[in-house]
């Protein structure tokens, strides 16, 4: 059984979830969608999907999730080094949405700490897909573990957005989720262990898209069912024309486009996903020096993973449940449940049929009881608030954690010195694998998460509404907002301003509601 063995423990101390008020229960979206529901519910463990109100964002999810860590643990801001966040929903390509974020927690604190309380704390953003809020903790870990009294916030905070009508639509999410980053955690403790795998490849990417001016003049002009001018000739009368800040009158001949929604391949992503927290587990073996016959599953009491959706896991960790089936001894009892041999690619005539033969093999061994134990033993808990919330991205491995902490304290299991290993991963494509122990104040502190009551307070929304929510056509939110962050605008002039947002802390308190409270 492998020990903790650092000798100087640093980790978190304590985590908030801060999820929007509002839900589209995914019954409703299958509905409009025509998709039949249990292909959702049952096939991938979706109830329903958090969304952002009309007042929120990145910036005020974190905003919010922050103060409320800031608050309940008594610390001043002054003693908080750094606010390093993980989003891959930025707000600008130069100002990083962390500085949005510091802007509002300077304006809330100020009365109490004095104006620029926050001025010695660095801010940054750090992002590669879902895993950016992992790269933050992990680098703010050794920040921590090099110096006296640091003390860190690592925040994830993502609105996981697709457009309409889209394959992953159904697995859209919204939420932020901080963490307190100290020597002598009171909740989990990382070793300095980590395996990396890390690929270059377009699973899932948000591109600047390429739309020429012509194109898009040419699509109005159709669309309005006008004959009389051509895209050429309107844009000849812009020839030597370089002053001109609107969107044709612009110097550029083509328009560059930054969308929310991702270009995406699910069964390739589904592929990279297996194939680098497989490479990343081998790392991290490798890295803590393991034995090369050792079951490494077996040190840790549960699995923590990145969550796409809520069956991710169970569906994608097949492969090394076989391999690690084998190096424990059991593989032929396993073989026995399944009912079929393991396919070997010498036997097929070309390497597709030895792809589907091996993909059949190993949906068998997910059906076996010996996995479905596994599952419920190591990951279900992780899954619960997986199902109600959605893809929160950045944020989704912590909800994982978050989720199976509460679950275990409501079950009064004793975690106390039991290790969790966790698996992160980020299109594009990288994997982290490291592990980390429960520390004895758990209990203390994951009684405060709220997590599962806070979800069951939200606010279920019709169909209609998100809609209009998604499209930005909603111009007031469904709930007003009360004792958090908001935004209440962006400039749309075009002069040195333009596109700057602005914020403020809406202190009206009527009732409670969301995750967050």
């Amino acid at each position: 059984m492998k020990t903790f063995k650092d000798s100087v423990k640093v980790g978190i101390d304590d985590m908030v979830a801060y999820i929007p008020g509002i839900y589209l229960p995914i019954e409703a979206l299958a509905q409009a969608r025509h998709i039949e529901y249990a292909k959702l519910n049952k096939g991938l463990g979706l109830t329903s999907m958090s969304y952002p109100d009309a007042h929120e964002d990145a910036a005020t999810m974190a905003a919010n999730a922050i103060r409320r860590l800031i608050e309940q643990n008594g610390i001043s801001p002054q003693q908080i080094g750094r606010i390093y966040m993980g989003t891959e929903s930025a707000l600008d390509g130069s100002k990083p949405t962390a500085s949005y974020v510091l802007g509002m927690l300077s304006q809330y604190f100020e009365e109490d700490f004095g104006n620029d309380c926050f001025r010695n704390c660095d801010v940054v953003d750090l992002t590669f897909a879902c895993i950016g809020a992992v790269d933050a903790m992990q680098n703010t870990l050794d920040w921590v573990r090099g110096g006296e009294d640091r003390v860190g916030i690592v925040v994830g905070s993502d609105i996981a957005k697709y457009d309409l009508v889209s394959t992953g639509e159904y697995t859209q999410g919204a939420g932020a989720i901080a963490m307190l980053i100290k020597k002598a955690p009171r909740l989990i403790a990382f070793e300095s262990d980590w395996g990396v795998s890390c690929k270059s490849v377009h699973d899932f990417f948000k591109p600047k898209r390429k739309y020429n001016k012509a194109d898009i003049i040419n699509e109005v002009l159709d669309m309005a069912g006008i004959t009389s001018t051509t895209a050429e000739e309107l844009l000849n009368r812009l020839n030597g024309h370089l002053e001109g800040k609107g969107i044709i009158s612009m110097s550029d001949k083509a328009v560059y486009l930054h969308k929310d929604t991702p270009v995406f391949d699910g069964p390739y992503s589904n592929d990279c996903y297996q194939a680098r927290i497989k490479e990343a587990l081998q790392h991290f073996a490798d890295q803590a020096q393991l034995e090369t016959d050792e079951a490494i599953t077996d040190n840790w009491r549960r699995l923590i993973f990145h969550l796409p959706y809520a069956f991710q896991a169970r569906r994608m960790f097949s492969e090394i449940y076989l391999e690690e089936s084998k190096k424990r001894g059991d593989f032929e009892e396993l073989l026995k449940e399944t009912g079929i041999g393991e396919p070997q690619e010498e036997q097929f005539e070309t390497l597709k049929d030895f792809q589907k033969a091996k993909g059949q093999f190993l949906r068998a061994i997910t059906k076996t009881a010996r996995y479905r134990q596994f599952v419920q033993e190591k990951i279900e808990k992780g899954e619960r608030a997986s199902s109600q919330v959605g893809n929160l991205y950045t944020s989704s491995i912590f909800l994982s954690l978050m989720s199976t902490l509460e679950a275990d304290l409501e079950a009064n299991v004793a975690l106390e010195g039991q290790l969790f290993g966790f698996f992160a991963y980020g299109s594009g494509a990288k994997s982290k694998v490291f592990e980390g122990e429960v520390q004895p104040g758990w209990k203390e502190v994951v009684s405060r998460f709220r997590l599962m009551n806070g979800l069951s307070d939200r606010k279920a929304i019709k169909y209609s509404t998100y809609e209009q929510l998604h499209r930005a056509e909603a111009t007031e939110s469904v709930q007003k907002p009360q004792n958090e962050f908001a935004v209440v605008g962006i400039h749309e002039e075009r002069d040195d301003q333009e596109g700057a947002r602005t914020y403020k802390w809406v202190a009206k308190v009527v009732e409670k509601r969301g995750a967050h409270v």
